[in-house]
């Protein structure tokens, strides 16, 4: 059973698997993840009839998400197609306004620069979203452990666990759903990794 479980989930983020069991992603939807890496994310959706898109800086990665999808995808479904996956960053983005069904953006945001770039980069994988769209993020955030961050300037944090990155907090959060739009379809809900840092999980549907 465990193995039947691996194989047809690998390691998706657990939390975008509760987005899946509730019913708000459901088959042949066109999700778009931004910054997906080695398509840690992607393999249920591409065995199982969605239509995929990914883009990430990374050539590589975008390489090995292009194999997966030709291991992975029925033949006939437009997710084979090499065009799909796209080496580039969040705020340069290239798929079409308002052609994403879900758009997930997992793990990335907390890599941006400053307060600029974050907001650069959250629009870019906004973009793509259609109206009635949702949008699954999970981001490092300042939630739970204010105390034990060092600041480093320009929103940047030195956490407990040795990383450096860009947080957010509640109020940021709450801000950025009310200017892009969109609606809250989960209360932000924050993991405490035993006092190293905190993940927030940030699920909206466009409006």
């Amino acid at each position: 059973m465990t193995t039947d479980l691996l194989q047809l989930f690998g390691s998706t983020d657990i939390y975008l698997l509760d987005q899946l069991l509730r019913g708000r992603i459901s088959s042949g939807m066109r999700i778009l993840d931004v910054g997906c890496g080695g398509g840690r994310n992607l393999r249920y959706f591409l065995a199982s009839g969605y239509e995929v898109f990914a883009s990430d800086p990374d050539a590589g990665a975008i390489d090995a998400v292009r194999r997966l999808a030709l291991e992975l995808a029925p033949e006939g479904n437009p997710s084979r197609d090499p065009d799909h996956y796209r080496s580039e960053g969040l705020e340069r983005g290239t798929f079409s306004e308002g052609s994403m069904d879900v758009v997930v953006c997992n793990a990335v945001l907390h890599f941006a620069k400053n307060a600029d770039h974050f907001h650069a980069m959250l629009a870019g994988a906004w973009r793509p979203l259609r109206a009635g769209g949702v949008f699954f993020s999970r981001l490092a955030s300042s939630i739970g452990i204010e105390d034990d961050v060092l600041p480093l300037g320009s929103g940047s944090f030195r956490l407990p666990d040795g990383t450096q990155r860009f947080l957010v907090d509640e109020d940021m959060l709450l801000a950025a759903t009310e200017a892009l739009g969109g609606a809250l379809l989960d209360p932000i809900k924050t993991t405490n990794v035993q006092g190293l840092r905190c993940m927030t999980t940030w699920v909206m549907r466009k409006a």
